[in-house]
């Protein structure tokens, strides 16, 4: 328990001291976001410091690793040591780093090119099925399960495709978090209630070793409440009016996190509930493309959704705590499945 508060707490701290240093280094390099034009209503925006989300990695970074500092102990007393790591944990940091670095190049080439257009979908796609297959690699390593799951292990091996299933995850989580991050403090609100659950799900499979059959639960729920924190210190300069954008290095890096904890956790299918507004976010935009393609008609006035509204008249931070709320809503619900589920397998009842 002490390693998940010394984990948030170190994130925490590190990202709301740091990112007003970074507002101020993006400033004067002049690296500002680009607001699309047929967005009504954030021309003001324009030019707002963009990239953030790199501190959001590093604070992450650094507060898992000094969550593994111990100053004392019961039985040595005062005296630095440290907590052994676990593979999965350092597993998980090299998906949130790797799918950054990624979103980091983006980035660049946007501020390179000066319009709000990075990377071609070739070649995103190919650095995530890169990363994707170092990824499923490492997991083959440390004994990941590669069995379809949900709360945990359904049994269903995937065998040689376990790589495209990770690759699935890994795209999908990234470019969802990805399509969400339109609006000051959306995505970074709802990735910080999906990451909470994830520090649950990961302590509650480690004090119940016997039942769930999983190594490193521990480690990975530190893991999930450094970057739980690193993203709330974050929010405090990203809610509206919001001083800072995380851009893709940030998006693409909240979406590795989650994807790897999902599959490091085997909670692959539970994703898609705690993360029901990233999945709706993207829902949107297949259905839009999908209706215009097939129709020639537009099913909501814009997409991703919350531009939808946005354009129906809701004030901006309207749109952002309802999208909270059903963020939460998610949340609650996927997190009562895994309660549930353990209820019932155990004999507890509900």
């Amino acid at each position: 328990m002490i390693g998940l508060l010394a984990a948030a707490a170190v994130a925490f701290l590190l990202s709301i001291l740091v990112t007003p240093f970074a507002i101020q280094r993006l400033r004067r390099a002049e690296i500002g976001q680009f607001i699309l034009e047929d967005v009504s209503g954030h021309a003001h925006k324009h030019g707002t410091p963009t990239m953030g989300g790199g501190v959001i990695v590093a604070a992450c970074v650094l507060g898992f690793v000094a969550a593994h500092a111990r100053v004392w102990t019961p039985e040595a007393g005062w005296g630095f040591s440290a907590r052994p790591f676990d593979a999965r944990g350092w597993l998980a940091v090299f998906a949130m780093v790797g799918m950054a670095a990624i979103g980091l190049v983006d980035d660049l080439r946007k501020v390179r090119n000066a319009r709000n257009r990075g990377l071609s979908k070739r070649w995103k796609f190919a650095g995530q099925l890169a990363f994707a297959g170092l990824f499923a690699a490492g997991a083959a390593q440390v004994g990941v399960h590669t069995e379809v799951s949900f709360t945990r292990s359904l049994g269903w091996k995937l065998g040689g495709f376990y790589l495209l299933w990770v690759l699935l995850a890994i795209a999908a989580t990234g470019n969802a978090v990805n399509l969400t991050d339109g609006l000051d403090g959306l995505a970074a609100g709802a990735s910080a209630l999906v990451l909470g659950a994830f520090v649950i799900i990961g302590f509650w499979k480690f004090r119940n070793p016997d039942f769930y059959d999983l190594e490193g639960a521990l480690d990975l729920a530190v893991f999930a409440s450094a970057a739980l924190g690193a993203t709330l210190g974050f929010l405090w300069w990203n809610a509206a009016p919001a001083q800072i954008f995380m851009g893709d290095v940030g998006s693409q890096g909240l979406g590795g996190a989650m994807a790897a904890l999902a599959l490091l956790l085997d909670t692959h299918l539970l994703l898609v509930i705690l993360g029901g507004l990233f999945v709706v976010e993207t829902l949107s935009v297949i259905l839009q493309v999908a209706g215009f393609r097939l129709f020639r008609r537009r099913i909501l006035r814009m997409a991703p959704i919350h531009h939808h509204f946005e354009l129906a008249g809701w004030p901006e931070v309207t749109v952002i705590v309802r999208f909270w709320i059903l963020a939460a809503i998610a949340v609650a619900l996927g997190l009562g499945l895994f309660y549930a589920d353990f209820l019932t397998s155990t004999g507890g009842g509900l």
